[in-house]
Formats: C-alpha cells, structure tokens, sequence
C-alpha cells in the first residue's frame, strides 16, 4: 500500500551522477624514447604547417615568424638544466620542474612588493567600483512560488534523517530532508547531528540554528516536530535504533523516494536514513525545489547567541571600513593543517613540514593515503590547481587586483597551519585585517571555543555582510555562501574565485614583472565580476545557484551595486 504524496509523483529528470572524486589524470613519466617521439611529431606538425603556409598566397612573409614561434613553444615545453657533478668529467641532464609545479611564491613576493608599496593608499581602492556599474536584470527572492500551501492530509509516517559533516554539510542534509518529508508528506523530525571525526562539535540542532523559527516558518509547508511521539517510541521500545535504516544511495532520485522509502513509511510509521548528506538529486521536480529554497533561505537562521555576536562582529567591521563607506573583503582561507595534509600539496617547509604532514594524514584518514596504488604528485596537484592558496599568494592575487593597503579584511578560517609564519606577509599587505579571535572579545568567544560548527557560523555571518567575499578552495562553505549572496545581492554572487591553475603558473615566475602580475589579476576580477550572476544548470545546486528556483526577474532592470542586506 502506497501513501499519499503532498507533491505528486512526477517523475524527475535524470538523476545526475555524484560528483567523482579527485584523481591524478598525470600517467608515469614518459622515457627518453618518448620524448624523441614526441619531438619528431611536433616537428613533422610544424613542417606541414610551413608548408601550408608556403602554399597559400599573400602570407609567405608569415612562414619563418610562425616557425620561430612554433619552435620556442615547443622549446620552452620540454627545458633542461644542466647540473655538474663533483669528480665527473662533464655533468648529467636533468628535466626541469614543469612550470607552476613548484611552490615559488614568495620569491614573487620580494620581486613585487616594493611595486605594492609605491601602489597608491588609498585614492583608488577597487574596493569601491570591484563590481561592475552597468545595469543588469536583476533577480529578487521569490521562494514561496513553487510551494504548495494546501492543508495537510494525514501523514504517512515520521522521517529520521542524521545529518553528518560541518556546518554547511549538515546545512545540506537538513534542507534536503525538508524537501524528502514534504515529497512523502511525511513528519520530519528536528535532525539529529553525527559528531564528526574531523570537525569534533557535540552541537545540537538548538545550539547553531533557531529551533522554533524553523518549526514555524515551515508550518504551512512541512510538519515539523521537536520528537517522536510517545506512541511511536513506544512501537519501537524506546530505543531509536530500533527503527529500520533505509540505506539509500546518494542522489537518488525523487521517483527513488516514492518507489522505495514512502511504501516503507506507511508500513512502519517511521523509517530512518542514516547518513543523509547528498542523499537528494540535484535535478528534482520544481515543487521539491521550492522546499529546498523555503528551507535554506527562509527557515534556516542562526541560533540567538550566534546572531547577537555575529551581528556585533559585522558591525565592528563595517566601522573599521569607514575609509571605504563601511565595505570590506572577506576571505574564506583554507589553510589549516588538515587541509594542507588532504591536498598532498608541498610549500617551504622541506622534511620538516613532510613529516608534519604525513602525521597529520595518518591521524585523520587512518591509510588512505598509504593504499596501495595510491600515488602522490604534489607538482601535479599544484599545476591542477588544487592547493591550497597561501596567505601569502592571496595578499598578493588581492595586491594585484587593486585592493590597496588601506582595506579591511577579514579572514574566515580554522587554525591556520603555522600562522605566525604563513600570515605575517599577508598583514604586512594589509594591516587592517582581522579574524574572529581579534574582532571579538575573548569573553565573547568563550561559549563558543571547542564548538566548530558554532565558530563557523560567526564566520560565514561575517563574510555574508562583506562587499566581496574570497574563495580559495571550495567545498560546501564558500558554495552556500555564493548562493546566499547571489540571494541577497540581486542574484550576483559578489566572489572573487580566482583562477588557480593561472595563479600557479604566474606565482612561478620570480622575474615576473608587476605590470604584466596587475594586468592578469585585473583580468580575474572582471572574469569574477561576469560569472557572479550565473543561472543554475540541471546538474548544479541549488544552494550555489538560486536562480531561477529561488528567484524571480524583477520588473525592473537595478543597479547590481546596491548591498541592501537582512540579517540571517
């Protein structure tokens, strides 16, 4: 026997696949045979386009410049140093380090901060015109426009789900298990939180989000109860674990739920799912979307004690910036221990942070990285663009972008991984930087040490407010926070996301010239500025792109300019 679905059983488009993992797509290492294979096909390729040329009236004059060029490109691929050998006669040939694989940042840094230092303090920071001026057609929240407001019929049983991960993962987790429960009309059960290995926060539901808002706000939408009923725990001896764990796939599509989870719903009067994170498809039906959108944006807000000093903090700031009429850049830096060790990236500090490292990969995934088969490439993974930015190479992305000396930043973060020594060339580029621990009081953090969750809250506050927010490694922060701000902001995110494999390749270059350095930062930012307003894709998230789901066209084209914003 089937329930009663609030939604409807249309089927939804294709469930995508998960995101794949990361892996090295760089094979082994070519011999000396293969790369004189290689270097007769370049060459038989640039002969035949000389030929071509040759053929081909009115261009003759371009032939030897295009077979100049063809051989420096080629030349400059494949460079080889030269070493000398002690008590040798001649010495070996060595290929060198593919650009942008070597962490070489910081010899950039002496190269161009006498050039940072003669820039101009302060006459004309991009911090006032970082977004462009022209009018757009601009979005306006409009979640209740998918969302069915009908009386409740019966429901068909109560939904346990367990939400794992940090803040924005468990943030995740709970939207889609409003979405699930309204899809099955179903009770949902406040979630419970998994104390995660990595993230060490014993918070509950009430400590980080404001329990009876969320109850209320999706009283029309969604029943939601604090707990089991006494009947039902009683049917299950009072032991939550006693009732089934459905153990579905992640994805998985809304005709899933309908064909497999509600039939087990109405059997049992409650069924748990266990763990939940990214449990929903992506592309789902405009009804279940609409929940997901309420949810997020509307139902979900921070927990009083959260609010009340997040708001202090964003006033603090917005006070520093009286220089530049109360903005000021927020910087998501992910460089902490952690994830240094998970990247498998190297910096400057030799044995001793190699060591350090693989410590820290054993303690928190216990031989992942010793499988066998499992090979490390940091080179690789830097050239990729999956390293971490460093305080460093971030001071001077921002350095080069316009943001001069006099600009307040704040700084969202864990423990950074050697701070004194990572973030002291970052103050040195902006002194009016500041992080959670020097904008609040020691008092006023007190409540909240030892609780990550909790502390990234403040965080993700603080950056929501900012005029521009930095990105520099992604994951489920930096995605709910561009979407929260393309919500606020007329659907334009407002994000520096900086092109990282360009960074690696520029900030491998000590001779750099700075003209050349600003002009390529310059370029980031306008490519930033043009993709912040972006539509969501049929395999994108929601959380990341509100529009159009979320969000409706306004009547009337707006400045993208205006920072109207509501606290959260």
């Amino acid at each position: 026997m089937h329930g009663y679905s609030r939604l409807g059983t249309a089927r939804s488009n294709a469930t995508p696949s998960p995101p794949s993992s990361p892996r090295f797509r760089h094979g082994r290492s070519k011999t000396s045979g293969g790369r004189a294979s290689k270097q007769s096909l370049v060459e038989r390729m640039v002969v035949v386009l000389v030929a071509t040329v040759f053929r081909r009236r009115g261009v003759l004059l371009l032939a030897p410049f295009l077979y100049f060029s063809g051989m420096l490109l080629y030349m400059g691929s494949v460079g080889f140093d030269v070493v000398s050998l002690k008590n040798t006669v001649g010495g070996v040939v060595r290929k060198r380090a593919p650009t942008g694989s070597v962490y070489r940042s910081p010899q950039v840094f002496e190269k161009l901060w006498p050039f940072m230092e003669h820039q101009s303090n302060g006459s004309a920071n991009v911090l006032m015109t970082a977004w462009s001026s022209s009018v757009h057609q601009a979005w306006k929240p409009c979640v209740g426009k998918n969302v069915s407001k009908a009386e409740f019929p019966k429901s068909n049983g109560f939904l346990i789900i367990e939400a794992n991960g940090g803040l924005n993962q468990q943030r995740l987790s709970i939207c889609d298990a409003v979405a699930v429960a309204g899809l099955l009309n179903a009770s949902l059960v406040i979630p419970i939180f998994h104390l995660n290995s990595v993230w060490q926060d014993s918070s509950k539901f009430g400590n980080i989000f404001d329990e009876d808002f969320f109850i209320n706000s999706l009283k029309n939408h969604v029943n939601v109860v604090r707990e089991l009923p006494e009947d039902i725990r009683q049917r299950f001896d009072n032991n939550i674990s006693n009732i089934v764990n459905l153990r579905v796939k992640g994805w998985s599509s809304t005709t899933h739920y309908l064909q497999k989870v509600l039939p087990k719903l109405v059997e049992l009067g409650a069924v748990r799912i266990a763990p939940f994170s990214n449990r929903l498809a992506q592309a789902a039906p405009s009804n279940v979307q609409g929940l997901r959108c309420l949810a997020n944006y509307e139902a979900l807000r921070f927990s009083e004690p959260i609010r009340m000093l997040a708001e202090k903090m964003v006033d603090r700031m917005v006070k520093n910036s009286s220089q530049s009429a109360g903005k000021y850049v927020s910087v998501h830096l992910r460089f902490e221990e952690d994830m240094v060790a998970f990247s498998c990236c190297e910096y400057d500090g030799g044995a001793e942070e190699k060591h350090e490292m693989d410590i820290a990969r054993e303690r928190s995934w216990r031989g992942k990285f010793r499988r066998r088969g499992r090979v490390i490439r940091p080179g690789a993974n830097r050239m990729d663009g999956k390293c971490p930015l460093t305080p460093l190479e971030v001071g001077m992305m921002l350095r080069g972008m316009g943001f001069d000396n006099t600009t307040s930043v704040y700084v969202a973060a864990g423990k950074i991984y050697k701070a004194e020594k990572y973030m002291a060339p970052l103050k040195q580029m902006f002194p009016r930087l500041e992080t959670k621990d020097t904008l609040a009081t020691p008092e006023e953090l007190a409540p909240f040490k030892g609780h990550s969750s909790r502390l990234a809250a403040l965080d993700y506050t603080v950056c929501l407010h900012s005029e521009v927010f930095v990105t520099t490694q992604g994951g489920n922060f930096p995605h709910f926070l561009m979407g929260h701000r393309r919500y606020f902001y007329g659907g334009h995110a407002k994000t520096i996301k900086p092109d990282k494999r360009k960074l690696a390749i520029l900030f491998d270059s000590p001779n750099i010239r700075w003209e050349y350095f600003r002009r390529q930062m310059q370029d980031m930012l306008r490519h930033s500025d043009h993709k912040g307003i972006e539509l969501k894709k049929p395999s994108g998230s929601l959380y990341t792109f509100p529009t159009p789901d979320c969000m409706c066209k306004q009547a009337e084209a707006r400045n993208e300019n205006s920072n109207t914003t509501r606290p959260v």
